[in-house]
């Protein structure tokens, strides 16, 4: 077995153009204040001088992250997913180890592994998946990690990390991140396990731990893809599904400290279906899953109460989110166009609401489907028409 080459004297390389490269990086990500209240705009009207105490702070080993600021994201219709938002200063420090970190790990990525990674997206994810199934393999086991960036231990982490670097100082840093503790109403709460969701570093992080999940089903000669923690195995029958379920299960709890979500894993076939990064999957179409439908419903509704005005800025809010919807779905193997026509009747309606302030099916006579298109409203439909 050959050595392992560990990564010596990273510190030595945080320059002023890795920290300027970073800020660049937070900047075009956007994103709100943390716990402080300094936002990016804040944050760069000193930039020179604020860059230049974060490299002291960095390279010294005195930096010390804020708590993170804690928001929540409606998940369904009774669970929130917690976010945790990093203050700008320490989102630049995270992102100045994740370019440190990131060229060591990525060539030891699994091919099969696409989540946050450069050059790599949902859509080839998806492309990947369908095309596995047109080479045979039509047993699924469809796997959630219950909780995953909730419940991954800290010390699974810095193990995984630590295999690859020995520069205590960016070991260190990492450890602060993820002990940072979260600001809740007020309240300091530790955290003492878990990645936190919004955390610049926090996909890499993912990434490392998974790999190792990744290469277990690789040995055993399974076939799969990974988007983050969202991933499907794919089988050429039900007992290898059964099988690579029975995998997965011991390699998460005996070495990663995780568990399956019971409710959401399942095993099933192409034949039946199943969602995956949006999208329903079956033998029959790929289509927005039911979940995206309602997900894209709630944003149009939030843009569309009848106790507004119909105008410009928002037919272009409007554009913003179908446009978004539609290029993420108007893939080349979409077969949802039928789901997009009746959405786009609906989303007219809505809008023949707000400016008659009722609603009214002679109203569809009286605001005919030329004056949207002369206000400038996009179609999701027109997506799937000019798609190559």
């Amino acid at each position: 077995m050959s050595k392992i080459i560990k990564a010596h004297s990273l510190t030595g390389r945080i320059t002023d153009g890795l920290m300027r490269a970073s800020f660049k990086a937070v900047k075009r990500n956007r994103g709100a204040a943390g716990i402080d209240k300094v936002s990016i705009k804040m944050f760069e009207a000193n930039l020179a001088e604020n860059l230049r105490a974060l490299m002291r702070d960095l390279k010294s080993g005195s930096f010390q992250p804020l708590p993170l600021r804690r928001h929540l994201i409606p998940k369904n219709e009774t669970e929130f997913r917690p976010l945790g938002i990093p203050a700008v200063r320490d989102r630049v420090a995270q992102e100045v180890v994740r370019r440190l970190l990131s060229p060591i790990f990525e060539p030891l990525f699994h091919p099969a592994s696409y989540g946050f990674r450069p050059g790599r997206n949902c859509h080839m994810a998806l492309e990947a998946v369908l095309k596995l199934h047109e080479e045979g393999y039509q047993s699924i086991l469809d796997a959630d990690i219950k909780g995953f960036f909730d419940n991954l231990p800290h010390q699974v982490i810095m193990q995984a990390v630590a295999e690859r670097v020995a520069d205590g100082n960016i070991l260190r840093l990492v450890e602060k991140f993820l002990t940072s503790g979260v600001m809740d109403n007020g309240i300091f709460k530790p955290t003492t396990i878990g990645t936190p969701q919004g955390g610049v570093v926090s996909p890499l992080l993912a990434n490392i731990v998974l790999n190792h999940l990744d290469w277990q089903l690789d040995h055993a000669g399974l076939r799969f893809v990974r988007y983050a923690d969202d991933f499907v195995v794919l089988c050429q029958s039900q007992d290898q599904a059964k099988e690579a379920l029975a995998l997965v299960q011991q390699v998460l709890e005996q070495r990663l400290g995780l568990q399956l979500s019971r409710e959401k894993t399942q095993v099933t076939s192409y034949g039946k279906g199943y969602a995956f990064l949006g999208f329903s999957l079956s033998s029959r179409s790929r289509r927005m899953r039911p979940k995206s439908v309602k997900k894209f419903k709630d944003k149009i509704r939030e843009l569309t109460p009848r106790k507004h005005n119909l105008d410009a800025s928002r037919i272009e809010e409007l554009n913003r989110v179908i446009r978004g919807t539609a290029q993420y779905f108007a893939t080349r193997f979409f077969t949802g166009r039928e789901v997009f026509h009746k959405l786009d009747s609906w989303i007219r309606m809505r809008l023949r609401c707000m400016k008659t302030k009722r609603k009214n099916t002679n109203d569809n006579k009286k605001l005919r489907n030329k004056v949207f298109d002369r206000l400038g409203l996009l179609t999701l439909e027109s997506f799937c028409v000019h798609r190559p």
